[in-house]
């Protein structure tokens, strides 16, 4: 059935009779040849394999892995010997895009070196040769996040509209779209991958009707398609991620004036109490001091204490104010938590060495639900720093927050967006921490 008469439509259709790609070939020129009746406002979609091939992009390989290592910028997750990586060109997916089929034995596919100048260069190429203004798209075969199956998707454009931002306009009820982009050229991909098909041969195929996708002086580059980090919500798999959460804990002292989102303290709480303890107890409370007057006064408090204690020390004035100062990050902070150990359903054994071994097992799951907290706040991009000084005062602190006898401050965490990026840390080789017996 045809479609009808002023119904949106196009057509595709893959291109026979194209020979083996060599290394060097023109394939602007292969192409010309099988497919003469190109014409103004076609779109040429192009498998990256033969792109590889023409432009040498085959490497001997013994080991495929060696080959992955070498285009691999970064493992955004790893399950058993496959590797979903962000590869030289920025895209993220398995196995760098080095390719194994459709070559010698011996040998892999590597991905064009520059997709786009690919493009660009077969569309140039198709103009002088036909005196037609096409699109092109180069194309390769992604794997999808929640999404069972492969697709073709444009690694590589020229002379195509590749992204169709809707932005600012209204749906056909008068509603405002306010987050709709259409990924035209993998669209575009994904069309001809249904005539191309992966094993028949068929590397290039045509689409037409579809010319208002098609830019006289370009339409963009398959690199704007590539989402960037700061805009990437999933940027790593779940083990790379909590490694990544872990070493993102880092002591932050200075902070923007950026408010904190209460939420997301609460959601760092919710991950804090999944920390082991012990007799199945929930040892862990967390205070959240949210009120600039509540900070104030307890903050006061904790300082007049500490030059008490100072004082019977016999420190000096100006080195009892130089102390005082390390405690000004929990002012500076935009928002203020304070731990609390509760030892509610801890055994009495009445012998000193086994009472002390009970409180200090409660003492490590508090250790680790707050280890939990200081993690969650770094998923949450907030900067902390847990200051031990309320463990110091513990009567002043439960009698300004107003906390039960048996809560006991196990410190301070201070909470905000970090002023400036974290410096490099020293990488400690696991070695020096570890004893095998």
């Amino acid at each position: 059935m045809s479609a009808a008469p002023g119904a949106p439509a196009y057509r595709v259709w893959a291109v026979p009779g194209l020979p083996e790609v060599q290394g060097g070939d023109d394939l602007a020129k292969i192409i010309a040849g099988a497919a003469p009746e190109l014409a103004d406002g076609d779109v040429v979609l192009v498998t990256s394999k033969i792109v590889s091939k023409a432009e040498g992009r085959v490497i001997a390989a013994d080991d495929r892995e060696a080959a992955i290592d070498a285009e691999t910028v970064r493992v955004v997750a790893r399950r058993g010997t496959l590797r979903i990586v962000e590869n030289r060109q920025g895209l993220v997916m398995a196995a760098a895009g080095v390719d194994a089929s459709n070559t010698p034995a011996g040998t892999v596919l590597l991905l064009p070196e520059d997709a786009d100048a690919s493009a660009r260069g077969i569309r140039d190429g198709l103009r002088d040769l036909l005196g037609v203004e096409v699109g092109v798209v180069v194309t390769d075969t992604f794997g999808r996040p929640w999404r069972n199956g492969l697709t073709d998707v444009a690694i590589g454009a020229a002379g195509v509209r590749v992204l169709d931002d809707l932005r600012g306009g209204v749906d056909a009820y008068g509603n405002p779209l306010s987050a709709t982009v259409i990924a035209l050229a993998d669209e575009l991909a994904a069309a001809g991958d249904l005539v191309k098909g992966k094993a028949e041969g068929l590397p290039v195929a045509v689409v037409r009707g579809l010319g208002h996708v098609v830019g006289g002086d370009g339409g963009g580059s398959a690199r704007d398609m590539v989402r960037v980090a700061a805009d990437d919500m999933f940027r790593l798999g779940t083990s790379e991620a909590v490694r990544e959460a872990v070493t993102l804990r880092r002591t932050v002292r200075e902070f923007t004036a950026e408010a904190v989102d209460p939420g997301a303290v609460r959601r760092a709480v919710a991950a804090a109490v999944t920390a082991p303890a012990p007799h199945h107890t929930t040892p862990w409370r967390f205070v959240l001091v949210e009120s600039e007057e509540a900070r104030g006064r307890l903050l006061d408090a904790m300082r007049d204490a500490w030059v008490a204690d100072l004082r019977g020390d016999e420190k000096s004035e100006e080195s009892i104010a130089k102390r005082v100062r390390r405690g000004d990050v929990l002012r500076r902070a935009p928002y203020l938590v304070v731990p609390c150990l509760v030892m509610d359903g801890a055994h009495t054994y009445g012998d000193a060495r086994r009472d002390a071994a009970e409180r200090e097992m409660f003492v490590v799951a508090m250790g680790a639900g707050v280890q939990n907290f200081l993690v969650a706040l770094a998923g949450e991009r907030l900067g902390s720093a847990w200051v031990s000084s309320t463990m110091f005062c513990r009567e002043v602190v439960r009698d300004v927050l107003g906390l039960p006898e048996g809560w006991d401050p196990m410190g301070a965490v201070a909470v905000g967006h970090p002023a400036a990026p974290a410096k490099d840390r020293a990488v400690r080789d696991a070695g020096d921490f570890v004893e095998v017996r």
